[in-house]
Formats: structure tokens, sequence, C-alpha cells
């Protein structure tokens, strides 16, 4: 486990809500110079802290809907599973592919146009690998809310400024042209990007290319520009928590309760799995018994049950297709 200070964690932070925010901006943010900065930004991204950055799109803008697979394993070996998360990690449209401890052994969100579009995916799947799913549950994710990474500053967050963005699906679909798509398809996984360096790939000017990004942004296709952060180098880890409601009418008085919770990074909406299903962040399987207890307890015999998985891996993590 690395040790990070304040500092450090405040970095992250800011790199999180815009890592396209300049050195100089983070600087006046945290009290800090911009080439101090700099270095502990690069000593974070040598020591393996920073992963990348990454953008999380709003990819139902652009006409596509979510499908969420769970599976379970039987009868594999390592090699063929190995060649299953392969199989997966390769589909040009899985947003994440990742394998988990708990309830189910694996975890797959696939971006389609339409329910035939999977359908046709989900029985080439199965003519392929089916014999070795035990189980597996189809679920349609329909939106979203995401929070800020206050755990990274202990007790220095705005307790009521928690919400990031929201994700909905239906709408008003936007057309973007070829160059704007090419545009997000360099930044999917790599948005600190020098402006300069990313007009070059492109083949255009740099105002043209800070012109569209920026109309992404103002269209709601760009939800955030984001760091993405090796938990586990932190001492945390990505954990995922399913709540059964035995009393449907405290689904909401639950969802406000949770988000103020600074370990909690999304609620996910869906048809299909859990009433409620939360992404955490935790330090343990203890710290995360210790949440729920605690939800348990603000809400006697509203739930039914609550079921949490730990991930074991993420083999694939992008909110966008790739560009065929």
């Amino acid at each position: 486990m690395i040790k990070l200070d304040l500092k450090d964690r405040k970095i992250l932070y800011q790199l999180d809500l815009n890592a396209r925010q300049s050195n100089a901006q983070i600087g006046k943010k945290v009290g800090l110079h911009r080439n101090k900065v700099l270095y502990r930004i690069n000593r974070m991204i040598d020591e393996g802290v920073i992963k990348n950055f990454w953008i999380e799109f709003n990819t139902f803008k652009l006409g596509y809907n979510c499908y969420r697979l769970y599976l379970n394993f039987q009868d594999v070996s390592l090699d063929v599973k190995n060649e299953i998360i392969q199989y997966f990690v390769n589909c040009k449209n899985a947003w994440a592919v990742m394998s988990a401890q708990g309830p189910i052994d694996f975890d797959v969100m696939l971006w389609v146009k339409d329910s035939h579009e999977f359908n046709q995916f989900w029985n080439k799947t199965l003519d392929k690998y089916g014999m070795y799913f035990a189980n597996h549950i189809v679920s349609v994710l329909t939106g979203g809310v995401a929070f800020k990474k206050s755990y990274l500053l202990s007790d220095e967050y705005e307790k009521s400024d928690r919400e990031y963005f929201i994700l909905r699906s239906g709408g008003k679909t936007i057309e973007i042209d070829e160059l704007d798509y090419q545009l997000l398809n360099e930044m999917a996984v790599s948005a600190r990007i020098p402006l300069i360096d990313l007009a070059e790939k492109l083949g255009c000017s740099s105002q043209t290319t800070n012109y569209r990004m920026k109309n992404l942004i103002r269209n709601g296709i760009i939800l955030a520009i984001r760091v993405n952060i090796d938990m586990k180098k932190l001492g945390f880890q990505n954990s995922a928590l399913d709540i059964y409601l035995k009393d449907h009418t405290q689904r909401n008085h639950i969802i406000n309760y949770v988000k103020h919770i600074p370990y909690v990074e999304y609620l996910i909406e869906a048809v299909g799995w859990a009433d409620i299903t939360l992404d955490l962040i935790v330090k343990n399987t203890e710290h995360l018994t210790q949440i729920m207890d605690d939800i348990d307890s603000k809400f006697p015999g509203a739930i039914r049950k609550q079921n949490f998985w730990m991930s074991k891996k993420y083999h694939r993590l992008r909110s966008l297709p790739e560009l065929f």
C-alpha cells in the first residue's frame, strides 16, 4: 500500500473533477506551485496510483442502450476462463468487463443499439460458451448517479455537495460526425492528452479540436474527464452492494440516505437484478459490512436482503464503444 498525504489526495480529487485542469489551476485549489503539482502527478503515475485519465460519456445520447450480464462459471478450466474473458474484452462495444468474488463470478456491461443487436450477440455467446455458464442474468441499465471521490478527503469535503453527474437513458439522441467520434475515441482512455497532440492525431487545428471538445461537453456527451486510480495501491477495494427491498416505498428515502456516504461512487438504476445497486470503495469486507449494518438499522423492516461482491480485477473499462 502507498501512503499519500492530504496534498496528494487533494490533487487526485481535483483530477477526478476535471483531469484537463492545468497544473496551475490545480495548484491554486490545493495550495501548491504548479511545478510541485506536476511532480506529484508524475510520481503517482510512476507508482501506479494513477493508471490513466479517462472520459465518462453519456453514451445513451449517441443512441445506445446498456445491457448488463451477471455470470457464474461451471466446469471451466483456467485456460477456458481466460479465453472467455478475452472474448468479452475484445468486444468493441464492451463498457466494463470485470472478475468478481461473491454471488457472481463475472460482470459485463455492453453498449448496443437495440434489443435485437443484444439478442444476436448473446445467442452467439451462448453457442460458443453457454456450457460454461452455471447461471446468467441479464439486466438493462436505465441510468444512475455518480458521486465525487469524497473518501479521498477524509472529513474535508462538503457533505451536501456529493453529487457529480446524472446519467439517464431515453431522451433525444445527438448525431455526431466522424471527426467528433474520432476525438471521443482518442480521449476515451487518454483524456489528459495535450490539445496540440490531439489535434495532430485528428488532422485538424487546435482551435477546431478545442471547439469540438467544448461542444461535446455542452451537449452532454462528455459528462466528466476523470482520473483512473488503482484503489489497491491506496488500501481500498472496489465493491458492489445490491439491496433488495421488502417495502419499495422506502426506496427514495434509502437513496437519499446512501448518497451522503462518502464511500459510495455510483448509484445504478436498472431493470432486473436488485432494487438498488451501489458501487463503493471500501477498506475491506468488514468496512462494507459496517455500511450495510448502518443502512439496515436506519430503515428497519424496509430491506429484504443485501448482497455484496468484491471486484477482483477490471479487464476492461471504457464508456464508449470503440471506433470500428
